[in-house]
């Protein structure tokens, strides 16, 4: 029942019937309307809580209130539930890759239309950081997932940065672990600094075909990651 009440309160909330800072009925007045225990309601609270959708507050004017969900707090929610999938259901790494560059590629067109002199010079600052020859592979990954946020966020659309952001934050560091040992990092940047170029000259073709190019290069090192050794 009690997660049957969190369903009912969350399906509210998502529906718009509760807005967001709206103060929940009391516990009480919960448990009479589903006719159950004031614990069966705490407990559904809870599950709600969990989900960052509702926060309690005491005092005289306290109780359960509807919680704003920040772009932030969203976006690690989502990186957490697509890593897990990825994790616990054995997904190979070629669909992670094809999925990632094919959500980044709807991007590319509105990055190049929109992108800001400030997205611009942070696509270059990743670029250099990534010519470090001591730039260590952890930081180096972090980097790369930097790169492609920006050129999401440059697309100047809220949602579709969101959803590709996202998706490149919780893929690419699995594909970099995988890859790492493979890679030619200069390489890499190179693509980037193109990328950079070509969404600054506006030019979303040439933006997509270095996309293209650095996808293709992941595959690559996908399938030497695959082919047996040969120890001889």
């Amino acid at each position: 029942m009690s997660t049957q009440i969190a369903n009912a309160i969350r399906k509210a909330i998502v529906d718009g019937h509760l807005a967001v800072e709206e103060k929940l009925p009391s516990e009480t007045e919960l448990a009479d309307r589903f006719g159950v225990s004031r614990a069966t309601v705490r407990e559904a609270l809870k599950r709600l809580a969990a989900q960052n959708l509702i926060r309690s507050e005491r005092g005289a004017a306290g109780g359960a209130f509807v919680n704003r969900i920040t772009w932030d707090e969203a976006q690690d929610d989502l990186v957490s539930t697509c890593r897990l999938l990825i994790g616990m259901n054995d997904i190979p790494l070629e669909d992670a890759i094809e999925a990632r560059f094919t959500l980044e590629a709807s991007c590319l067109p509105l990055a190049a239309k929109r992108r800001t002199e400030e997205d611009l010079s942070a696509l270059r600052d990743e670029v250099y950081k990534q010519r470090d020859k001591d730039l260590s592979d952890e930081d180096f990954c972090a980097s790369d997932v930097r790169f492609h946020s920006i050129i999401a966020r440059a697309s100047g659309n809220p949602l579709l940065g969101f959803q590709v952001s996202g998706a490149v934050e919780a893929m690419q560091p699995l594909m970099n672990m995988l890859v790492y040992r493979l890679r030619d990092r200069e390489s890499i940047a190179d693509l980037h600094k193109a990328m950079a170029d070509a969404l600054e000259a506006r030019d979303a073709q040439t933006a997509q075909y270095k996309l293209d190019r650095l996808a293709a290069y992941t595959r690559k090192l996908a399938a030497l990651r695959r082919a047996p050794r040969d120890d001889n």
